[in-house]
């Protein structure tokens, strides 16, 4: 995984759920592309149709709280999104996403602080997010080693595939 990313923000607040992310009525879907032609509609209809590849997603507080779903950190993926920074996540979208190969950031200083459009650049060994567009700097915690192996394999499954084919296991 490249240690930067980045993108312009699209910025949502606290609460973000599942359901919101890729609604249940798209549930069926399982290839990442068609995930994201739904992705957000409920909130953002123009997310879908808007979005770049190397956006990065801005949440608030617990983003990714509700039903536990694979389907919604694969819609952002689909998407073109390159990671989400968000206050906080919810456990299990936080695990999803690990588990997807979806870069997630918490930053809690970045609450409010940055608006639609704003250029970020986040910095995953070092733990920083700039906003280009403010000249801020927020404070997240640095992938570690494990994390970052994870994530730069592209999810879990494909780590664990790795493992498994090494004689050593690392």
């Amino acid at each position: 995984m490249e240690n930067q990313v980045t993108g312009s923000a699209w910025v949502y607040g606290d609460n973000v759920d599942t359901d919101v992310i890729i609604p249940a009525r798209y549930l069926t879907l399982i290839d990442p592309g068609e995930l994201a032609k739904h992705c957000m509609e409920d909130i953002d209809p123009t997310f879908a149709t808007g979005v770049k590849k190397g956006d990065i997603l801005v949440g608030g507080a617990n983003f990714g709280c509700g039903s536990s779903r694979e389907h919604a950190p694969l819609a952002i993926l689909g998407s073109g999104t390159v990671a989400v920074v968000a206050v906080s996540f919810a456990r299990i979208f936080f695990r999803n996403a690990i588990n997807v190969g979806l870069p997630i950031v918490e930053c809690r200083e970045l609450a409010g602080r940055v608006k639609k459009g704003d250029q970020l650049r986040i910095d995953f060994g070092k733990g920083e997010v700039f906003n280009e567009t403010r000249k801020e700097t927020y404070i997240s915690q640095p992938f570690s080693p494990f994390l970052n192996d994870i994530i730069s394999l592209g999810g879990l499954v494909n780590y664990t595939k790795k493992r498994l084919a090494t004689p050593s296991g690392t």
